[in-house]
């Protein structure tokens, strides 16, 4: 059996006195921890909670968060997490359409309110969970349904991804395959524990007693500090964040020789923040993961610290345990990326038509478009909903932005393709620029000298914020497109 309770009653025997959580300066330990989430039970059942139910959680990472994921499935309920930067129109779709009758919360829920039974803010949850008596965990079917992780709304109305206990245990195994923690690492908590990826370390840690160090808003100084202050030994970032830490890094150092791994994932991470990244984390093993919400960990690139230069250092490394990767298209050639094996969802919620699109006999359809090598690593080539057909000629997206992010003078860069009455579609790039001296002209004569002419950039658009993102740190190509697409028969998804 592959089920949350059975893994944290394994690990209450096994840790006991030793620090399990430090979230904003406050320590706790195992024991203390297993405590609040055997009374998490009775609160469940105070408020009305029945067997199977959701319970919507909208909070920043905290300590309170990570009892909450691992209490409440443990106590056969599931857990809704809400995207803390979505609309209150996108919260009320999720809480809705997953039928969440209770909204736990460290927020206004403004009127959110009235999408919920009761909402419970994060201080009256603080008072009830002293009071309340300890329950037992509950024995219940791996095939559970544990967790209903919304997708960040990459692609049209946002899909409820239902991960079993069976999905998530299986999900820390493979963690701890792709990143092997050891008793005394000190794990840093900083992606956004409502996205499937951010919560992966709860269980894998919780397993082995290894600490976690919870930073609940990120910021580049921020997470500098906490990794100085608190010692912290491996952590699991996405590439924006990296980013960020290397610019922040660059202009007040800090001492970060403690991190042994630092792992990415959701979206690729280019070459020169990489480098930047290795020379500032010294002591650290750089892994590349690739996975979904659907899937988790799919693949890992470990040690790609050393792969930079070489040609796996363009994969997204093997499959992990108990996965399968198969590439449906002609043998050789760039295909669908499809992924099978415990990990993967079942099912979207309440969406029997999309589920048969993405899932059939268990092989999960990426939408990912790469090839396998010999000896089994995955060259992922580009997102298909990103792949630009210009006059009959496909343009991959990823190889025209790994060209723009080689000029010094670009910060961010997406490429998508916009309307063309010839074509069909242009290539378009939206730039945020470091300073004003780069100009349209300049940046399309440079990546004219490294890519096909059908390959340039026909237009241009420079902005100062940030490009938008999902929770994860994807970046919102829709939400860029869409103006451009706006009135046309058609666009590409």
């Amino acid at each position: 059996m592959q089920t949350f309770s059975e893994t944290l009653t394994r690990a209450e025997s096994m840790h006991t006195d030793k620090p399990a959580l430090v979230c904003n300066g406050h320590e706790q330990s195992f024991r203390e921890f297993f405590d609040r989430c055997h009374r998490v039970g009775s609160i469940l059942d105070e408020l009305g909670v029945a067997s199977g139910e959701r319970v919507a959680i909208l909070a920043a990472n905290s300590d309170i968060y990570a009892e909450l994921y691992a209490a409440i499935p443990s106590h056969g309920r599931s857990i809704l997490p809400l995207n803390t930067r979505w609309s209150l129109a996108e919260l009320a779709y999720a809480i809705k359409d997953g039928g969440a009758k209770i909204l736990i919360t460290d927020r206004d829920p403004g009127s959110l309110i009235h999408s919920v039974d009761h909402v419970l803010s994060t201080a009256d949850y603080e008072l009830m969970v002293n009071d309340a008596e300890p329950l037992p965990f509950v024995d219940v079917n791996e095939d559970d349904l544990a967790g209903l992780f919304y997708t960040g709304g990459t692609t049209g109305k946002s899909k409820g991804v239902m991960l079993s206990h069976r999905n998530i245990v299986s999900n820390a195994m493979h963690s701890q395959f792709t990143m092997p923690l050891v008793g005394h690492d000190r794990y840093l908590l900083a992606a956004p524990m409502f996205h499937a990826a951010g919560t992966l370390s709860v269980l894998q840690c919780l397993s082995l007693g290894v600490t976690q160090i919870i930073l609940p808003t990120f910021s580049p100084d921020a997470c500098l500090d906490l990794i100085e202050t608190e010692l912290c030994t491996a952590t699991i970032l996405v590439p924006t964040m990296i980013a960020a830490i290397t610019e922040a890094q660059a202009l007040n150092p800090r001492s970060i020789d403690s991190v042994r791994m630092l792992a990415h994932a959701a979206s690729p991470i280019t070459t020169e923040v990489l480098k930047r990244a290795c020379k500032q984390f010294p002591n650290a093993e750089f892994i590349h993961v690739y996975g979904a919400t659907e899937t988790t960990v799919v693949t890992a690139l470990r040690s790609e610290h050393l792969l930079i230069e070489t040609s796996l250092g363009k994969s997204v490394g093997r499959a992990s345990l108990g996965v399968s990767v198969m590439i449906d298209g002609e043998p050789g050639r760039p295909g669908e990326v499809l992924v099978k094996g415990p990990n993967v969802t079942s099912s979207y919620w309440n969406k029997p038509e999309q589920t048969s699109e993405s899932i059939r006999n268990g092989w999960y359809r990426t939408g990912d478009i790469g090839y396998l090598n010999d000896d089994g690593y995955l060259f992922l080539v580009d997102r298909a909903k990103d792949m630009i057909i210009s006059g009959g000629e496909n343009i991959y997206c990823s190889e025209v932005e790994d060209i723009i992010y080689q000029n010094s003078k670009v910060l961010e860069a997406t490429v998508f393709g916009i309307p063309h009455p010839h074509w069909g579609e242009q290539v378009h790039a939206t730039i945020v620029p470091r300073d004003n001296s780069l100009t349209e002209n300049g940046l399309i004569d440079f990546c004219r000298m490294y890519l096909s002419g059908y390959k340039l950039p026909r237009s241009i658009a420079f902005q100062e914020n940030e490009l938008p993102k999902s929770g994860p740190g994807k970046v919102l190509k829709r939400e860029l497109r869409a103006p451009y697409w706006a009135g046309h028969e058609s666009a590409i998804n």
